[in-house]
This record gives structure tokens, C-alpha cells and sequence, in this order.
């Protein structure tokens, strides 16, 4: 069974930082593509980055430059390193994950960041 859970979501500062990590479980992690999205209230979900198991790389244009997704082999972890945080980042943000196998999308449960100003 695949399984997803994000942590390291809080409050901050604009400007300020936070480090996202999804620990992963029940997948062949160095053969699986893993992805960050987000929601914020009122808007579309939106992919964030993903870090594909072959090292491609991809933001969205609204975080490029501020956000970085990293592999972590060794713990089967995906973390987003966010800095130069924005209001306008204020989302509940997801770990993802589909099965090139059988095309089923697997969610973590969501944690929360909130951008004061």
C-alpha cells in the first residue's frame, strides 16, 4: 500500500523560510516520480514541483527561483526547501504520487502554510 505523509508546515513571516518533507512508504522509490502541489481557498489545485526518479526537475513559474525539491534516497523522502516566502503562498500543500503501473494517484493528507505579512 502507498503511502504519503508531509510535515514541517507552520506559520511565517514574510521573507522568511520552511522546509517540507514527504516520507514516502510502499512504493519502489527510486523508480517513482514524486510531486509537490497546492490549494489555496478558493482557487485550483496546482503542481508546485516535481522530482522525477530519473533527476528532471520542474517548477511552477510562480516559485521558481525560491523553491527547491530534493530526493533523499536514503529515507525514501521528498522535501521542498521554501524561501522568500510570499502571502500569496499561503496554501495547504501536498505530497503526490502516480503509479505509472496502474495510473491510481496517491495523496498525503496535506499540511498547512500560512505567509503573514
Amino acid at each position: 500500500q502507498v503511502m504519503l505523509e508531509e510535515s514541517g508546515g507552520g506559520l511565517v513571516q514574510a521573507g522568511g523560510s520552511l522546509k517540507l518533507s514527504c516520507a514516502t512508504s510502499g512504493l519502489i522509490f527510486s523508480l517513482s516520480s514524486v510531486d509537490w502541489f497546492r490549494q489555496a481557498p478558493g482557487k485550483q489545485r496546482e503542481l508546485v514541483a516535481t522530482a522525477s526518479f530519473t533527476g528532471y526537475k520542474t517548477y511552477a513559474d510562480s516559485v521558481k527561483g525560491r523553491f527547491t525539491i530534493t530526493r533523499d534516497s536514503a529515507q525514501s523522502t521528498v522535501s521542498l526547501q521554501m524561501s522568500s516566502l510570499k502571502p500569496e503562498d499561503t496554501a495547504v500543500y501536498y505530497c503526490h504520487h502516480r503509479s505509472a503501473l496502474s495510473g491510481l494517484d496517491y495523496w498525503g493528507q496535506g499540511t498547512q502554510v500560512t505567509v503573514s505579512s
